[in-house]
């Protein structure tokens, strides 16, 4: 249980997770939950505060998302945005209208009544909406803060109840007061005491592993990633040797990556086996093309190697797994009438009737919010750096089915993409870049002779967490560089392009 929480609950808004890296900024803990919660489950959760998001849906759908009005009773300070706003003020009464024109861009806010949600902030701010629906009457009993010009009900507030609505989204960078104002919610309103530093999230995080391990052995899927390592550095933290960190060297892994791993983990003084099961993997993965039945066989494939590995030690009975929070978001539904996007292999590709129990410390946390422990936790910066890189390794970066011939392409292509970053000091830049093998053949001339090979695509993007990327401006002159060298330096590769699809709507990963 954490010492503060905000709830909240998603209709289904493509900003819903940025709403929640908000309040962590802000050092307040939150949790993304379906609208649909109960109020029993909201009630044991005891959150300080309720924020309502957005939705693609309109409060007049006959089938349109909505929550129980006593959700409203509770007493506990509530935020609807846009779509949650629209819905609070048509369950209290108000009147909701389908707008003349939808209002997607910016807009001005200008503030009338003064508030402490406004605390701190210009009487005029730019701010960001995103609807077609509007607000033309409030419900009784609630007033009218501020205003803009296609929306003359813009913010909203009960005279009675801890209730706000926002007709904007505060959370995007296109708002640019909108952490100041989600701040004064959870501090003025909520009484929030920002206290989600990494230090209080690794005291409890220590606490919590001890209480439920005991005096057993836990084995750890360490992959040499920066979630990983990180996971196994604070379980290590709190069980010292009984961790056995177990590293797959399982045929899908970049160029060099095994040395590599072993050498940056040596200083941290782990427990750590390397087993060898290139063939196993390959067998398992043989004439398998869809992205999601690999995710499952690598997963199965992974806890059978683990649970073998256990058995060899004492007691071993706690499996111990990097998996964050944006990978339980996009693995299963939570996030309200939202549909899965991909299945990531250490949440929904793992055996049902494992024998190993899960220990899942960074489960609760963002990319950054990782990194962040990490460096607390006194991991190396080289380490915490590294790229991210899936679970199923290459078997997802080898579009169609994976064979050792194709896994050594797309080794080789990888390895100079790193190299040219590295290079051109662009490595800093970028928060992921890799290749992606494409089962697509293109003619070309090389040596004055009619060529027939595959197409690398180059793959980098920028972002704060992953959970949103914008393709990366590479120079030209980069791209020039690995479109010369991977057909020229890397056989069966004739052609070589550059992925400029940002998430959403694409994803960072191809498959």
């Amino acid at each position: 249980m954490h010492s503060e929480l905000i709830l909240i609950l998603d209709f289904g808004s493509q900003y819903t997770q940025l709403i929640a890296r908000r309040v962590r900024e802000a050092k307040v803990y939150c949790e993304i939950h379906p609208f649909h919660l109960s109020l029993e489950k909201i009630r044991a959760l005891a959150p300080q505060g309720i924020i309502l998001s957005g939705s693609p849906a309109s409060v007049h759908d006959p089938s349109a998302p909505t929550v129980d009005p006593a959700l409203f009773e509770l007493g506990i300070p509530c935020l609807g945005i846009c779509y949650g706003m629209q819905l609070m003020v048509k369950m209290h009464g108000g009147k909701v209208e389908r707008s003349a024109r939808r209002e997607y861009g910016p807009a001005t806010l200008k503030l009338g009544q003064s508030d402490t949600l406004f605390h701190s902030l210009a009487p005029e701010l730019p701010v960001w909406m995103s609807h077609g629906d509007r607000i033309l009457d409030v419900p009784q009993g609630f007033s009218v803060l501020a205003k803009s010009q296609n929306s003359p009900i813009a913010v909203v507030k009960s005279d009675t109840k801890p209730l706000y609505g926002l007709q904007f989204h505060p959370e995007v960078a296109h708002t640019p007061q909108g952490a100041a104002l989600l701040g004064n919610f959870l501090r003025r309103v909520c009484g929030c005491q920002f206290e989600w530093t990494p230090q209080a999230f690794m005291e409890a995080a220590i606490r919590r592993i001890r209480d439920q391990v005991c005096d057993a052995h836990a084995v750890c899927a360490l992959s040499g990633g920066v979630d990983s390592s990180v996971a196994a550095a604070l379980v290590h933290q709190a069980i010292g040797d009984r961790l056995h960190c177990v590293f797959v060297d399982n045929g899908l892994l970049r160029q060099g990556e095994v040395q590599e791993v072993t050498s940056l983990l040596e200083p941290l003084g782990l427990n750590l086996t390397v087993a060898s099961a290139q063939l196993r993997f390959l067998e398992v993965l043989k004439g398998i093309t869809d992205p999601e039945e690999k995710r499952r066989r690598v997963g199965r494939t992974f806890i059978e190697v683990f649970e073998e590995q256990a058995k060899r030690l004492h007691d071993a009975r706690f499996l111990v797994q990097g998996t964050l929070y944006p990978d339980v978001i996009e693995s299963a539904s939570v996030k309200g009438p939202s549909a899965t996007i991909k299945t990531h292999h250490n949440v929904g590709g793992l055996p049902e009737r494992m024998k190993l129990q899960l220990i899942e410390p960074l489960r609760e946390l963002f990319k950054d919010e990782v990194r962040t422990v990490g460096c607390a936790l006194g991991l190396p910066k080289r380490l915490l750096g590294r790229f991210p890189f899936p679970g199923p390794g290459l078997a997802v970066r080898v579009l169609g089915e994976v064979t050792p011939q194709r896994l050594e392409i797309l080794r080789q292509a990888d390895a100079i993409v790193r190299d040219e970053l590295e290079f051109n000091g662009r490595l800093d830049h970028v928060w992921q870049a890799f290749a992606v093998l494409l089962p697509v053949r293109t003619v070309g001339v090389m040596g004055d002779e009619r060529s027939y090979e595959y197409t690398i695509a180059v793959r980098a993007v920028e972002s704060l967490d992953g959970m949103t990327a914008h393709w990366a401006r590479l120079p030209h002159e980069l791209l020039e560089r690995l479109g010369s060298r991977i057909p020229n330096e890397v056989p069966g590769i004739n052609r070589v392009v550059y992925d400029l699809t940002s998430k959403p709507p694409g994803t960072i990963e191809w498959e």
